[in-house]
């Protein structure tokens, strides 16, 4: 069997247990299969991620700076966008097929095991994402790697990812998403994601709603850790638009970087560069030593952010964008009024069933002139005529398209008949998933980027 194979059946194995979806409060079932592979996820230093919107971002420029540095780096995301091996990156390129397959050989009489003694408990066997997390981990210790840039599955305190102790905790802006499994307010929301801190730990964390940041001051104190918050201790000073991105100037916690060319767009994705300096700064010095200028260049020269306001069309202008509840669209709007100049936009617009679909079609109603209502390609995906109701009711013009590619194309006919008019594919990071990988397809090339 080819390693592809071998890894696409970890994958369907993997997938024959419960969904991401199925969360229970609780670590025990991860550590204890950790614990009988001696630990591995205490082989290397953790910079461990968490928030409402903007971790993926925040924790692959994170990696990318550290990797700069001259470690090797290992980053563990989700969800993935094309293929499930994106989720676990090595020295930033996705895990090889071999390695994945091996580490799954290794773990798997570990986890047979530990079924059995659930099942013998009359317990449910560990989920998708329980293993997943263990598998990665594997992977990182058999690299093996300097540091983890980890980004939390879901909440903080009793995510999987939080077997593993954080030397840097990382908060990105807190709002309310997933209510059903991490409360109802934000202050709630926080309590859980504030339990990545550990003892002794640094953290630090972008501005916060009152609420968010009376939990984190809390957490932090109860754990005898420092804390640093955007616009007291590091601030982001200026961010101007440039060809490709944009140009930064940042009050680190350690030193002064001026003028840095970010090859991201949207004021949000500068924020995000200003915490994964801080976070940085706090790994390596201890928040006292500055990052050198050349590193410093090249950690954000290689930093990138699939499916999140990536450029992928050109003629028309094509960009594809998560946004995947009302925070993430709304920093969406902003960002294409800041790094682009179209006076209209066609919306590609699918969401799921799970997410607040109404408040995402009220954040992007100002800049949609035309929105192309379809469906992500999942069993959790909203009907794409519920997303038409959505929109007819917002007054904005609708039509409804079987898929996305068909929606794109139609978005990208509507567009071509001006060249003030572009195209956003957003609502779901599934169906950024599927907008990326149709831009790499052969019908699809004519005027798509590469």
């Amino acid at each position: 069997m080819s390693d592809r194979n071998r890894a696409d059946a970890v994958y369907d194995a993997l997938l024959q247990r419960q969904g991401e979806r199925w969360v229970q409060p609780r670590v025990e079932r991860t550590r204890r299969v950790l614990e009988l592979l001696d630990d591995p996820q205490r082989t290397y230093r953790v910079v461990h991620v968490t928030g409402t919107n903007g971790k993926t971002s925040t924790s692959r420029i994170i990696e990318s700076l550290v990797r700069a540095h001259g470690l090797r780096t290992g980053l563990f995301t989700s969800p993935h966008l094309e293929r499930f091996t994106e989720r676990i990156m090595i020295d930033g390129e996705p895990v090889s097929d071999a390695a994945v397959a091996d580490a799954w050989d290794e773990i798997l009489p570990f986890v047979d095991f530990v079924d059995a003694e659930l099942a013998a408990a009359d317990d449910a066997p560990l989920t998708f994402f329980e293993l997943l997390t263990v598998l990665a981990f594997v992977v990182f210790a058999d690299a093996p790697i300097d540091v983890l840039v980890l980004e939390v599955g879901m909440g903080g305190s009793w995510d999987s990812t939080n077997t593993a102790d954080g030397d840097v905790a990382v908060f990105t802006p807190i709002d309310i998403d997933h209510a059903d499994r991490l409360g109802a307010t934000i202050r709630e929301i926080a309590t859980v994601k504030s339990g990545i801190i550990k003892v002794g730990a640094a953290a630090v964390s972008a501005r916060q709603d009152a609420a968010a940041e009376a939990v984190l001051r809390a957490a932090a104190a109860e754990k005898d850790a420092t804390i640093a918050f955007e616009g007291e201790q590091f601030a982001l000073s200026d961010a101007r638009l440039a060809v490709g991105g944009q140009l930064i100037s940042v009050r680190g916690l350690a030193g002064l970087y001026q003028d840095e060319y970010l090859p991201l767009f949207g004021g949000h994705q500068a924020q995000n560069a200003a915490l994964a300096i801080a976070a940085v700064e706090s790994l390596i010095g201890g928040g006292s030593q500055p990052i050198t200028g050349d590193i410093l260049a090249e950690g954000f020269a290689q930093a990138s952010s699939p499916g999140r306001l990536q450029l992928v069309g050109v003629s028309p202008t094509v960009i594809v964008d998560a946004a995947h509840n009302p925070h993430g669209a709304r920093a969406l709007v902003a960002a294409l009024g800041e790094s682009f100049d179209f006076d209209e936009w066609g919306v590609v617009l699918g969401v799921l069933a799970d997410k607040d679909a109404a408040g995402i079609v009220a954040e992007l109603t100002p800049i949609a002139s035309h929105v192309f209502a379809t469906a992500p390609d999942s069993e959790r995906a909203d009907d794409a005529d519920l997303i038409a109701d959505l929109a007819e009711a917002a007054g904005l013009p609708v039509t409804v398209h079987a898929n996305v590619a068909d929606a794109a194309e139609a978005a990208r006919a509507w567009a071509a008949a001006s060249d003030r008019r572009a195209v956003v594919i957003a609502g779901s990071v599934v169906l950024a998933g599927e907008a990326v990988g149709l831009a790499t397809e052969e019908d699809w090339k004519a005027g798509w980027a590469e």
